[in-house]
């Protein structure tokens, strides 16, 4: 199913410009990248957007991205059930109240499509030998019969360095193991964190990623200023490692410095060489 890197070695990242059009500007992107074909026959497309908490975008998805992909799949793929999925991290309250709060209930009311909340979701159990941080792992068996579209945000974060797709896969780590009596549903990814990502995406990356990078935060991955100037970019790929690369240099990092996406070069994709294909 996953396709990361090109057969050249490159990592492959399509970007377009955002100026307000988010059904015109994802249908170009999508269009481009060859989401299209990637996506036919599969019975199941799960979306996965970043909503760690009850709190508007830039710290969240906006809920019209999912909105322009949602139509897009739609288009393009009519016989596929498409879900949004996501487990949120606070411990105050549910998935279901950020779906309510952020306009994902009123999306998928309005598309026809699923919300599930991975925190509750029935898990598979997993085991890698390669895998030192977590050598078996509980995950929502959902996401192993789905090809798997996630919607990150672009973001610094205080101890990742920076978050983006592979990060936004911690929200599919259950809190009854993962939680482990913390303040936060996935407690347990605080330590060692960067080797507790890597090896999360070992047991599930996405398959193909669209970032939000029309505005970013630049220091903190839940507020704090955002970059300046905003990007005002939408980023896809099929490669986990080379988005994530492209989206650490816009926030001013070398891919080198967050852990996660090194340990994974060359592994479940290419931080470089990167090929940068401008979508206009």
């Amino acid at each position: 199913m996953q396709q990361y890197s090109n057969d050249d070695g490159q990592g492959r990242v399509y970007v377009g410009s955002h100026g307000g059009d988010w059904a015109g500007e994802v249908r170009l992107l999508l269009d481009r990248a060859g989401l299209a074909p990637a996506v036919s026959g599969h019975r199941r497309l799960v979306l996965k957007p970043n909503l760690v908490e009850a709190v508007a975008p830039p710290i969240t998805t906006p809920v019209e991205l999912a909105a322009a992909v949602v139509d897009y799949l739609q288009a393009t793929a009519p016989q596929a059930e498409i879900i949004i999925a996501e487990g949120c991290g606070s411990r105050s309250y549910d998935t279901d109240h950020c779906f309510s709060l952020l306009g994902y209930r009123e999306l998928a009311a309005a598309r026809g499509v699923g919300l599930v909340d991975l925190n509750h979701e029935p898990t598979v159990k997993l085991t890698r030998a390669d895998c030192r941080r977590w050598p078996e792992m509980y995950l929502p068996g959902l996401l192993f019969d789905s090809f798997l579209i996630s919607l990150p945000v672009l973001k610094a974060h205080t101890l990742a360095k920076a978050t983006l797709t592979l990060k936004n896969m911690m929200g599919a780590a259950p809190p009854a193991h993962y939680q482990q009596g913390g303040n936060w549903k996935k407690a347990s990814f605080h330590h060692e964190i960067q080797e507790a990502v890597a090896d999360l995406n070992r047991y599930r990356c996405p398959d193909f990623t669209v970032l939000d990078a029309t505005v970013g935060l630049a220091q903190s991955h839940l507020g704090g200023p955002p970059c300046d100037p905003p990007p005002g970019l939408l980023a896809a790929s099929f490669d986990p490692v080379a988005v994530d690369a492209y989206g650490a240099g816009l926030l001013g990092l070398d891919w080198r410095e967050v852990d996660h996406i090194s340990r994974l070069h060359g592994e479940l994709g290419r931080a470089e060489p990167l090929q940068i294909v401008e979508c206009a």
